[in-house]
């Protein structure tokens, strides 16, 4: 059976960390990068540079300075058309494609909002607008009913474990780990059926982080991360899952990004 190498990461500006897309691909040898953050309007997506990497097949939906999602891929695809657009904004968070392996696979890239920093909806349009973002995608997938042959991932911009951060107590109040996205997360997470495919190998309460925020004067030192970035497959994939990634070094980079990239390998 054939594996599929299946990478998320936000990328945090496409065209400032293309050399670091390279650095990725060496690393790792994906077959599929699924981005978030591009912040890159599709006209000035560099097309070039990432076919030089031995990605044909491209989607990008962005925008100039802000947001924006793309799906790099060795693999043809068809693009996904009637996936919503999620609070009608048109803010390009995310991508949705159905890929060309045998059976098929639908693969989804998505970039939740930030939320902002005040965690509380009336005080804070941003909050409100990550909870409805959540809240909308929920219903559309209780609507599809339980996913078959799929993958989800992305920046999802929440940790919902205590073993998803480095201080449960200290971040409860803090936008990502507060108890109202939580819930809507694993809200989220039980309407598709899906599975956490980097907790399926890594269980808590082991400790997990893809997010490290530039304030740290030294964030290895720190170490005070969070896992924003999530992997999740359909439960009819969840014994196909046959390797894991959180590429750790990336951060260290020149220019890295806040975020690293996350890998699973599975049979498809």
């Amino acid at each position: 059976m054939p594996t599929l190498r299946i990478v998320t990461w936000n990328i945090n500006s496409v065209r400032l960390r293309l050399p670091l897309l390279a650095d990725l691909v060496r690393d790792l040898a994906p077959d599929v990068i699924c981005l978030q953050e591009t912040k890159c309007p599709d006209d000035l997506f560099p097309h070039a540079g990432v076919e030089a990497l031995g990605f044909p097949h491209r989607a990008v939906r962005g925008m100039k300075g802000y947001n924006g999602t793309a799906i790099l891929s060795r693999i043809p695809f068809a693009l996904r058309p009637g996936d919503p657009d999620w609070c009608a904004k048109g803010d390009c968070r995310h991508l949705g494609v159905d890929l060309a392996v045998p059976g098929g696979l639908e693969v989804h890239n998505f970039y939740v909002p930030a939320g902002g920093d005040i965690p509380d909806r009336g005080a804070n349009p941003k909050f409100a607008h990550k909870l409805d973002f959540i809240a909308e995608a929920t219903a559309w997938d209780a609507a599809r009913g339980p996913a078959r042959r799929a993958v989800m991932m992305g920046d999802l911009n929440i940790a919902p474990l205590e073993s998803d951060v480095w201080s449960h107590r200290q971040l409860l109040d803090v936008v990502s780990h507060t108890p109202v996205e939580v819930a809507a997360l694993e809200g989220w997470q039980r309407a598709g059926g899906w599975h956490d495919a980097i907790r399926h190998f890594v269980p808590p309460p082991e400790k997990l982080y893809t997010w490290w925020s530039y304030r740290a004067r030294d964030w290895e030192a720190s170490d005070r991360g969070r896992r924003l970035d999530h992997i999740w497959v359909s439960q009819d994939l969840a014994s196909h899952l046959r390797d894991w990634r959180i590429h750790r070094t990336a951060r260290g980079w020149t220019q890295a990004s806040d975020h690293v990239p996350v890998l699973v390998e599975l049979d498809v």
